[in-house]
């Protein structure tokens, strides 16, 4: 069974270019903004976007990340609401991937079958788990697949020939590669050493690889997406719009365009590259 994100990258492909992933928090900096940030990304160029699961522990974000949760949380965002906003968005679109991406607890604590039934019942398409490894596939990845949600794998600079095998054998839709070892946002990634460990990474899986950690901008954007199927921005978004809020954190009439405007200039990046590589 195919799906949206399959479905997406394979149009890409066709395209000759790569997919801009954007990351953004459920419920940052409250529910309806979220909402409206969500609704808008598509036609502010996202083709695929990962969705956090707020979490009061989020141990592999760095400081940016880890607050939005934060606000998110104070907002009073939930997995179930999470999966509302999910729910919603697919009332006006149904054809753009949307990965919830976390950690484990808020779904142990929702009930797994319980979590991929109503996820899958809203629009969800696939799943970034940060903290359940291969040796834990029996958990959520292999009940997700035959869910018919995908379950995706973060591959990382120290994922070696040997290691990457077990990370790959039950991934589906994409790999995520990160591109930096360390938390998220702290630092650029190296385009060379990237476009080497996709292509490594290329030599075990016919899935396509995207790579995040660390773009932050267009020209980031554009030099990864020469290299890679997809481009991840996250970090840079939760910047975007966290400068946006007023003193009291709150979301003001800058807010979703503060978000939108910097994904249309990701995207203007990641679309060029495929010029620049054909030429």
């Amino acid at each position: 069974m195919t799906t949206r994100i399959d479905r997406r990258f394979a149009a890409l492909k066709e395209e000759g270019r790569a997919a801009l992933v954007t990351f953004v928090t459920a419920g940052d900096p409250d529910l309806d903004t979220s909402l409206a940030i969500l609704k808008n990304l598509p036609a502010a160029g996202a083709d695929v976007i990962e969705l956090g699961m707020p979490f009061s522990d989020p141990m592999s974000d760095g400081p940016a990340i880890q607050a939005s949760s934060q606000r998110a949380l104070k907002a009073g965002a939930t997995l179930r609401k999470t999966l509302d906003m999910v729910r919603s968005f697919r009332t006006g679109d149904d054809e753009t991937p949307i990965v919830l991406m976390g950690y484990y607890n808020p779904i142990y604590i929702y009930g797994v079958d319980r979590f991929l039934a109503d996820a899958k019942g809203a629009g969800v398409d696939g799943l970034i788990v940060v903290d359940l490894p291969p040796e834990e596939d029996d958990e959520l990845c292999l009940p997700a697949m035959r869910a018919g949600v995908n379950f995706i794998r973060l591959a990382t600079p120290t994922t070696d020939d040997k290691r990457l095998p077990a990370v790959l054998r039950n991934t589906s839709g994409f790999v995520y590669y990160v591109s930096i070892t360390g938390i998220t946002g702290t630092a650029a990634p190296n385009v060379v050493r990237v476009s080497d460990a996709v292509a490594r990474i290329k030599r075990h899986t016919q899935l396509p690889v995207a790579v995040g950690f660390g773009v932050r901008d267009a020209e980031r954007a554009r030099a990864i997406a020469q290299g890679a199927d997809g481009v991840v921005v996250g970090s840079a978004l939760v910047d975007a719009l966290k400068a946006s809020l007023d003193a009291d954190g709150r979301a003001t009439t800058k807010t979703v365009s503060a978000v939108t405007d910097l994904v249309s200039s990701l995207a203007a990046g990641v679309r060029s590259a495929r010029r620049v590589a054909a030429e």
